[in-house]
């Protein structure tokens, strides 16, 4: 007997993500859809393959000794080459944290890619010195705590402080001031939708959050995944009509064009896979959202990279418009978490 999810499809592309020759996504489909540990022999077989080919093994060949890439410093930019940005594009890959090339990327970006007030900021500058507290951001906040976490890093102080940040500024709590031009506003408000909400924060951040084992969260992030949810859920995300400020009366055409990997663009597609997380996926309201993901599939059961960043990373990832085996694994797992295993 086949797996629930994969009744909702015309045709099961589990043995497509299983092919030996992309072992990135094999580890990661074993794991992810057929529920393999990750000390399993399968699993760290297609996991130690996938760290001496591309993407991956590209990624790390281009980075400097000294744990960054492109330059030194905060590391938001150049998009998408920068240091944060291979750190969350490796963790999308499911590489592997004991690898030395990660590590270094780790301690580089705790030691410089953090702000006072103890979000992740982003910053572009060359020079080894700390974002301001105003360029704390949920996005990239979002992205580099479940990397990290992901790469062993749950207890790490700077991502406590990081974690508890992003909690103390849903709710709202022990914020002294928020800047407007970051996402440090109460609710997810940002500066770059006009101070009001913003979904792909709220989505990169609740991410995060999820990545911390429920009974390790404290008391005030599991109030700001409440909140995060019921923010997620207050929308029907097949619509995505979220606040849009400046005017703004339809949502950003990126919603509707999953992709891999992700930056700060979030996708309907992320928005189930968070709200999955949170354990949310069977709730009623995103029935239209769920429908939309199956009806984005093909014959053979797979999705198109609508979103691929083509040319812009260090090394290719995806064709952009082609069947993709990421974007497909994605939908799969939101799809396993809506209707088991």
């Amino acid at each position: 007997m086949g797996a629930k999810w994969v009744e909702a499809l015309a045709e099961d592309p589990l043995p497509w993500l299983l092919e030996p020759a992309d072992p990135a996504v094999r580890a990661s489909a074993l794991e992810r859809l057929v529920g393999r540990p990750p000390g399993h022999r399968d699993v760290r077989q297609a996991r130690t393959k996938a760290m001496k080919v591309d993407p991956i093994a590209g990624i790390l060949d281009a980075q400097d000794e000294a744990g960054w890439w492109v330059k030194p410093g905060p590391g938001y930019g150049p998009k998408y080459r920068g240091t944060v940005w291979n750190l969350i594009i490796l963790d999308q890959l499911g590489a592997d944290g004991r690898d030395k090339g990660v590590q270094r990327a780790c301690d580089y970006v705790l030691r410089w890619s953090v702000t006072p007030v103890g979000g992740f900021g982003a910053s572009g500058t060359h020079i080894e010195r700390n974002p301001p507290p105003s360029s704390a951001l949920h996005c990239l906040n979002g992205n580099l705590v479940r990397a990290l976490i992901h790469f062993g890093h749950l207890d790490h102080p700077t991502v406590r402080a990081a974690t508890d940040w992003a909690a103390r500024t849903i709710l709202g709590e022990d914020v002294e001031r928020w800047y407007i031009s970051g996402t440090s506003g109460p609710g997810f408000r940002c500066g770059v939708n006009e101070e009001l909400p913003c979904a792909w924060g709220a989505i990169k951040e609740m991410l995060a959050l999820a990545a911390i084992p429920e009974d390790q969260r404290t008391e005030r992030e599991q109030r700001a995944v409440d909140v995060g949810t019921e923010f997620l859920l207050s929308r029907d995300p097949a619509v995505a009509d979220y606040p849009m400020g400046y005017g703004n009366t339809k949502p950003n055409g990126s919603w509707f064009k999953p992709g891999f990997p992700s930056g700060y663009i979030a996708d309907v597609l992320q928005n189930l896979e968070a709200l999955g997380e949170l354990g949310v996926a069977a709730d009623p309201r995103l029935d239209n959202a769920y429908e939309w993901l199956v009806d984005l599939a093909d014959d053979n059961g797979r999705w198109k990279n609508r979103h691929a960043y083509t040319g812009k990373t260090t090394v290719p990832i995806e064709k952009q418009g082609a069947p993709s085996k990421w974007v497909t694994l994605r939908a799969c797992v939101a799809l396993r978490a809506r209707h088991g295993a």
